[in-house]
């Protein structure tokens, strides 16, 4: 069921928040051992909170999944790597937790993950392989798979994850759930287990457009924890939600439905902005024109902000630490060497070298010029259109094992989910339909909208007009 749905059934007492949860917990025993979306659960603690739960708080009662780099209070949070699974409790709330703990929700889950958030297959989770529920022999899609598999195999009612360049659009369009990417600064970020600090966001995935307006309800305002949460009014996100589209205009970007897309993911993409058309929509043509320079600018950027937000995974404070060092720099080497793994060094050494003397200003400065390029492509689109739609990805969850041979491919997979992070700007997967894809005979696609910086109200209502005509 959905959040919404499961909240009229709390409030009419038709089932109470003990109930949901045993509910949740015998369908993780059932399903999760194929899936592997679950690296942990509580459920004691979970019920202890359920004991207590207000019914009349907008979310009274409502167990959500958490990706394990989201810090709760005394809950691990491995952030998918053997760095931090030994023995690391946070010992604090994530600002998003507060705020769902204050709205009457119950954290219960910590959901698996590519390694520290880098990667989009969970298949660089150091700890186990999460699959697809749609085709266990494929990808969930990541960095946020655990949350988005969990939702689509209803082992989860709703759950967090967190997008630094699609790492909640594309594992929910591979599982065919909602997915949204706020606007930078419109979700605090305390308590998120840093990747790339000028591109991370947290965002809900779900099984319904208005369940994700829900949760931005109560996730989204300022900070004071946060320097780069924004101060600006947070709407009532539910009001306009069935307004429907009728004269809206909304952006075809050429560069996005170029070559290289599969077929079936066109054909159903363009029917849901037909249909999207029919109901009053107003579709232009316009063009994106540095969109070709997002891949490369992203891997510049974001590995630059990684290799210095991991600096702090040393062995001394906290996390994995290596056994009898000889001396200093032995404990540095082989603490970072044992607790991380191929991805993750992969990025550092990326980062480091973009960052070094003589390389700065020809990779890393560049980067962010061309960064700043990106986002006047937007600001000069939305002066023209209200919306852009796009593919999420060129193809279906693909089968495990790919990243493994070619993380090139894997990084080129993210074309139409990078850019909107390096601008800033609100997106959203919502689910449009099926296709057969390398032997496999229905497989999800997720439809892309895109909206000018804390659009989300304008966003959700598109969303929910795809939604329903489908």
């Amino acid at each position: 069921m959905t959040l919404s749905s499961l909240r009229q059934q709390l409030l009419a007492g038709q089932t109470t928040p003990a109930a949901i949860l045993s509910g949740l917990a015998g369908a993780i025993a059932a399903r999760d051992g194929r899936t592997g979306a679950y690296l942990s659960h509580d459920l004691e603690s979970a019920m202890a909170e359920a004991a207590q739960a207000d019914l009349s708080l907008p979310l009274g009662g409502i167990p959500i999944a958490i990706k394990d780099n989201i810090n709760v209070l005394g809950q691990p949070c491995t952030c998918g790597s053997r760095f931090l699974a030994e023995n690391y409790r946070s010992p604090y709330d994530a600002t998003v937790i507060r705020k769902l703990r204050a709205a009457g929700a119950i954290p219960f889950g910590r959901m698996n993950l590519d390694e520290f958030a880098m990667g989009s297959s969970t298949e660089n989770s150091a700890l186990q392989t999460t699959r697809n529920p749609h085709d266990f022999e494929r990808i969930p899609g990541g960095s946020s798979g655990g949350s988005a598999a969990a939702v689509a195999d209803f082992t989860a009612i709703a759950a967090l994850g967190s997008d630094t360049g699609g790492s909640i659009r594309q594992p929910a369009s591979h599982c065919g759930v909602v997915g949204l990417k706020p606007s930078y600064g419109r979700v605090s970020r305390y308590g998120l287990v840093a990747f790339a600090s000028s591109l991370d966001q947290i965002g809900p995935l779900t099984r319904s457009v208005e369940d994700a307006a829900r949760l931005l309800q109560v996730m989204a305002g300022p900070d004071p924890l946060d320097s780069t949460s924004l101060e600006a009014a947070v709407p009532d996100y539910l009001s306009g939600l069935n307004d429907g589209v009728k004269g809206l205009r909304l952006g075809l970007p050429k560069e996005y439905f170029g070559e290289g897309i599969a077929p079936g993911v066109r054909r159903q993409v363009e029917a849901a902005v037909q249909a999207l058309a029919a109901q009053g929509a107003e579709v232009v043509d316009i063009s994106l024109p540095h969109t070709q320079y997002a891949v490369a600018t992203y891997y510049v950027i974001a590995p630059a902000e990684a290799s210095s937000n991991l600096s702090r995974f040393d062995g001394v404070r906290y996390g994995h630490r290596a056994a009898n060092p000889t001396d200093i720099p032995d404990l540095y080497q082989r603490s970072r060497e044992e607790g991380f793994g191929p991805e993750v060094k992969r990025r550092i050494l990326l980062g480091t070298y973009v960052l070094s003397s003589g390389y700065y200003d020809a990779y890393y400065s560049r980067a962010q010029k061309v960064r700043s390029l990106i986002r006047r492509d937007f600001e000069t689109a939305f002066t023209h259109v209200d919306a852009i739609l796009s593919p999420v990805t060129p193809s279906p969850a693909r089968k495990l094992g790919g990243s493994a041979i070619d993380p090139l491919e894997e990084y080129l997979s993210d074309i139409f989910t990078l850019a909107p992070n390096l601008a800033g700007i609100c997106a959203i997967s919502v689910p449009c339909g099926l296709t057969a894809f390398d032997g496999a005979a229905a497989l999800p696609v997720g439809l892309q909208i895109l909206g000018p910086h804390l659009g989300e109200a304008l966003l959700l209502r598109i969303a929910r007009a795809t939604e329903v005509q489908g």
